[in-house]
């Protein structure tokens, strides 16, 4: 249903001081080595869109699991290259239980090495699942590691890149246990739709829907940890009270939502635009598509193509935007089950259907090519909007850059 309230997502203690800070925590100086900012993007470039390939086939990998792998495959590869970015902060004092390897004072690092060892220690791990089902796919992540690794081998010594690499999977293996402490989301795409969870029964509240009507999504999200926000931040302001009177604000989002439908199927006014931006932003289907977050984070790939952004640059950007969408999941999660509001699939079948008898077997417009499936809905409670508190968050972190 559309929503047209907004979470309050607190990310100022990691998009803030926490990142810039003039003096450093470790004992270098900026003279003692080559600085992260003097090389560009591409190795990020590489890394994303290697993560957008995988994302589309990994099974139980959203809407919350992936954008908590990109946090910390974002804060493992900041992490592996600060030590080279002077006015920047390691985030390690932050986090309790965090302990991170150090740089070899005075030593030579080649910065895009040690965020490809990173990203290709890290990555493995959080596609465990796919090691079997698609083990090209999975196997691809090591071959895309050694062609990285073949051109900076042409670009500095061996002394220098060995040391980059093993500093690079220190730094990301250090970061793995810690994530693992994490309990409620180590390992949670193996198991996306508990059948432990019962959801409430009641007027207006979510229950599985048609046409599968699949168990609730990722229905204990709301405990995994978070990065920056606080606890009393991870609930969403209450949405329009459930009502079936037709002068209601909660009918109305139904009947808007009835009514762009039918409007796009008719090929009405404007359906041409309204199909196409449904379709692009049709995230929800896995096989076919990539999540919402992966979405967000190849749109901030392109600007950081466009925008020639520096390694350093780089750095906090996609540890930003991981950190920033992997909290936004975990609130608008924890919301969307203390609300557990209804699809509007449902509502429109039940209640608008006794005006309007045509609604009795209204659809969705998401159907899927590939398995012949109409009228998908996903299998989790209407509110909050996931595409629209993923998308606030990356707007904001990219803005505080």
């Amino acid at each position: 249903m559309k929503c047209i309230k907004h979470i309050r997502i607190l990310f100022v203690a990691v998009c803030g001081h926490h990142f810039f800070q003039s003096c450093r925590n470790d004992e270098l100086s900026p003279s003692d080595l080559s600085q992260t900012k003097s090389f560009d993007y591409q190795v990020y470039k590489a890394w994303n869109n290697k993560y957008m390939e995988l994302d589309r086939y990994a099974k139980g990998n959203r809407p919350g699991t992936g954008p908590r792998a990109l946090a910390y495959m974002g804060l493992s590869a900041y992490e592996s290259v600060v030590a080279g970015m002077p006015e920047y902060n390691s985030m390690e004092l932050q986090y309790p239980g965090l302990l991170l390897p150090k740089v070899e004072n005075g030593k030579e690092y080649y910065w895009p090495a040690c965020v490809n060892a990173s990203y290709a220690y890290l990555m493995k791990r959080f596609f465990s699942q796919m090691e079997i089902e698609y083990s090209d796919l999975f196997t691809s992540i090591d071959h895309l590691h050694s062609v990285l690794y073949g051109q900076y081998a042409n670009q500095t010594t061996p002394e220098i890149l060995e040391r980059s690499e093993a500093y690079g999977r220190s730094v990301a293996t250090a970061i793995y246990e810690w994530e693992k402490q994490d309990y409620a989301g180590h390992n949670a795409f193996l198991n996306p739709q508990p059948n432990d969870y019962q959801p409430p029964v009641g007027p207006g509240l979510w229950q599985p829907t048609w046409s599968d009507y699949g168990a609730a999504m990722f229905p204990f999200w709301g405990e995994v940890r978070c990065f920056a926000m606080d606890p009393s931040d991870l609930i969403a302001r209450a949405p329009y009270p459930y009502s079936e009177d037709e002068g209601s604000p909660f009918y109305a989002q139904a009947f808007e939502t009835y009514s762009a439908v039918n409007n796009v199927t008719s090929n009405g006014p404007g359906a041409h635009d309204a199909r196409w931006r449904a379709e692009f932003w049709s995230d929800d289907m896995v096989d076919l598509t990539f999540g919402p977050p992966t979405h967000l984070s190849a749109v901030a790939t392109q600007v950081a193509e466009k925008e020639n952004l520096n390694l350093a640059q780089c750095a906090e950007l996609f540890a930003k935007i991981g950190m920033a969408m992997s909290d936004a999941g975990v609130a608008l999660w924890k919301s969307k089950y203390v609300y557990n509001v209804e699809r509007p699939i449902t509502y429109i079948r039940r209640v608008l259907s006794q005006k309007y008898p045509e609604a009795a077997n209204w659809k969705t417009i998401l159907n899927n090519p590939l398995t012949g499936v109409t009228g998908f809905t996903p299998a989790f409670p209407a509110y909050p909007s996931g595409h629209s508190g993923f998308e606030a968050q990356e707007q904001k972190s990219c803005l505080l850059l």
